[in-house]
């Protein structure tokens, strides 16, 4: 297995991820009341609930994005470590074409559907 392709496309997952949290956090600076005042100016009870929903949303995302980005890291580490690539439940290889669908994939297919019956 050619991990070193496979390092690349972690590396640049990690960094359009990094990029996604940081726009992310950039958009998130400003108190959700200054969001409303500046939006607002007559403060309806309908447009602070769109900018709570929106910011809810937001956060969803930063924390998907996050836990995104701890998935890639792992996977960097188990290349680094000689384990990537083998099924953390089974030990069997994981097959490329799964790895390059999902290249911080961490189970085989069958492990993985195993895991989504449960």
């Amino acid at each position: 297995m050619d991990t070193e392709r496979f390092r690349k496309l972690l590396l640049d997952e990690r960094a359009r991820v990094s990029a996604t949290i940081e726009h992310l956090h950039e958009s998130n600076s400003v108190s959700l009341e200054e969001e409303t005042e500046e939006e607002t100016y007559d403060n309806h009870l309908a447009d602070s609930a769109t900018a709570t929903l929106n910011r809810e949303i937001d956060y969803t995302l930063e924390e998907s994005s996050e836990n995104l980005l701890g998935s890639v890291n792992s996977a960097l580490e188990r290349i680094d470590a000689g384990t990537y690539g083998t099924c953390e439940r089974c030990g069997r290889q994981i097959a490329e074409e799964r790895l390059e669908a999902i290249p911080y994939a961490t189970r085989c297919i069958d492990c993985q559907r195993l895991a989504e019956r449960a």
